[in-house]
């Protein structure tokens, strides 16, 4: 709900970096609340999709291109403009499996060692863009994998049926 609260401006709408309005192909940036604001050595930014059909890296087809490549250029753009870091300076990338599910994608600071930011469960926004302009159903196809705690739910279902 509170992605949705984001999107509809019924909360949190002091903090938006970006926003592209656009229905389909648009999204809002804010700080992740992980991150105080006070440094650029820790940025954090969330980019939240407008659409609420799309929930993860796996519903991602070429339908999608144009979505992906507004969130890459805007949102580089944005924090260039506002933060002045440069996009080569950016680490912009998808989890799977997310930790909600509604399409949203990260950007830290190259240097900064996000929680999700390795390779098992982050997958680069440019990759993604290269995979599915290759093909179009690349996400629903490809074997992904992905680490998860020992604490969480999807962990304990696989061991239930033996698959850990």
């Amino acid at each position: 709900q509170w992605v949705y609260n984001i999107l509809e401006k019924k909360a949190e709408a002091d903090r938006i970096i970006h926003e592209n309005p656009d229905p389909s192909n648009g999204f809002v940036l804010v700080p992740d609340f992980k991150w105080n604001q006070n440094q650029l050595d820790d940025l954090y930014l969330i980019a939240l999709v407008h659409r609420r059909d799309v929930k993860s890296l796996r519903d991602l087809t070429a339908e999608h291109l144009p979505l992906l490549r507004n969130i890459l250029q805007e949102g580089k753009e944005a924090v260039t403009k506002r933060f002045g870091v440069p996009g080569s300076q950016l680490r912009i990338y998808l989890h799977y499996q997310p930790s909600y599910y509604h399409l949203h994608v990260h950007f830290t600071a190259l240097g900064y060692d996000a929680p999700g930011s390795s390779v098992e469960r982050a997958h680069l926004l440019a990759d993604v863009i290269d995979n599915l302009a290759t093909d179009s159903m690349f996400y629903q196809k490809r074997a992904l994998t992905f680490a998860l705690r020992a604490d969480e739910l999807l962990f304990k279902k696989f061991q239930e049926a033996g698959r850990v």
